[in-house]
């Protein structure tokens, strides 16, 4: 079955430039590892290229020539008009949050990566735990505003696995209440709705680009500001809280970005396109061949939306032959990475499980989700064997 529809993307043309097939073709054999991702990367030489401007230069680090052209190539490529580079993806949140400085609650998700909730934590806020909704994992709107209390102060929502929240309810609800809004938007790298950018809802929308990222820099991330001047407090937060040389206007940190990193986000801007369409093909393929599979649903793309294909999650169902963690276990066993993205749930962590909006009975289906959810290997180069290999494991051929 799976050959008949690789056969659809054989006459397709190749992606674009260096992402030409010979990027994407991994000579793995079945007795190897299959990874729930691995990272592209771009032509070595290339890299090099800008590696030698950095030796001629000697620039390292502190705002220096490829770290300001590759802030205006991504704003540009993003769609939005302020962006600030920072040092990871969880530095993008805090630094925003410091930015903002805010006292009181934050209105979060329970089901994401705990640098979302963590980011509050390390700045004195409280996480208020609201459920998502079941089509696209993301703050429910209908359960945020009977949350919001006299303390609380802004939303910080999450656009799981890069499907958009409802940024125009949410937003809505924000500007009745005059609440900040923070979209965590980790997974959102280049991800459109109706054509537009997902980035400008909000006040600002925090990016990572870590290794396991569809679009990384190894380590590194970014910040979407509503104003030049919302951009110059980022800038300066991330600097220590300098303002200029003599003065220290803030207690800030250390946020930016390397030249070295910039240079590897330079390259990747380049090729991400192509890394989109890979990703896509290893989507399509997946969906074709689990759509009649009993127990086993593809988490669908909302309509209008350009994902990036980050994650591939599919829900275990009850009337699957094995419960979620059995399948898990038997991907482990022939060697196949899958993970449960996200459980547990941020909020069986013993840092926020006392609080009371963390009680189970609060966030029926993130709970749900949670217990039913397993993301399925996703990379540029996973090769068609090794889909087999995956798919095998599910349909038992």
């Amino acid at each position: 079955m799976l050959h008949a529809i690789e056969e659809k993307f054989r006459s397709r043309p190749a992606a674009d430039g260096a992402l030409a097939q010979e990027h994407f073709s991994l000579t793995e054999s079945s007795r190897d590892p299959i990874y729930v991702t691995r990272p592209f990367l771009p032509p070595l030489d290339e890299l090099q290229e800008l590696l030698a401007e950095i030796w001629s230069n000697q620039i390292l680090t502190n705002n220096g020539p490829l770290h300001t052209r590759f802030e205006a190539a991504l704003a540009e490529y993003l769609g939005v008009e302020h962006v600030a580079l920072v040092a990871n993806g969880t530095l993008a949140l805090t630094v925003t949050l410091q930015t903002l400085k805010m006292s009181g609650e934050v209105i979060t998700t329970p089901y994401s990566f705990v640098a979302t909730s963590h980011a509050l934590k390390l700045l004195g806020l409280e996480p208020v735990f609201v459920d998502v909704k079941r089509d696209d994992y993301s703050l429910d709107p209908a359960r945020i505003e009977a949350a919001i209390t006299p303390r609380t102060v802004a939303i910080m929502p999450v656009h799981c696995y890069g499907n958009p929240c409802d940024i125009a309810a949410i937003d809505a609800i924000a500007k009745r209440h005059g609440l900040r809004v923070i979209y965590d938007a980790a997974h959102a790298f280049g991800v459109k709705k109706d054509g537009a950018t997902v980035l400008n809802g909000g006040d600002f929308s925090s990016l990572s680009f870590h290794a396991t990222k569809a679009f990384n820099t190894f380590e590194g991330g970014a910040i979407v500001a509503p104003s030049a001047e919302a951009k110059l407090a980022i800038n300066r937060m991330k600097n220590f809280g300098f303002r200029d040389e003599v003065t220290v206007e803030s207690v800030g940190g250390n946020g930016k970005m390397s030249e070295f990193n910039a240079a590897l986000g330079l390259l990747q801007l380049k090729y991400f396109e192509g890394v989109r369409k890979a990703r896509r093909r290893v989507d399509a393929i997946y969906r074709e061949a689990l759509a009649g599979v009993e127990g086993i649903d593809c988490v669908p793309v909302p309509k209008g939306v350009e994902p990036n294909y980050s994650y591939f999650p599919i829900l275990v169902q009850p009337d699957f032959s094995l419960s979620r963690d059995a399948l898990y276990d038997r991907f482990k066993a022939a060697n196949i990475h899958t993970r449960r993205y996200f459980y547990p749930l941020i909020t069986d962590f013993p840092m926020y499980s006392d609080l009371p909006s963390a009680q189970s009975p609060n966030l029926p289906v993130a709970t749900e989700i949670a217990k039913r959810i397993l993301c399925l290997p996703i990379y540029p180069g996973l090769s068609e064997s090794d889909q087999e290999r995956v798919i095998e494991r599910i349909t038992g051929v």
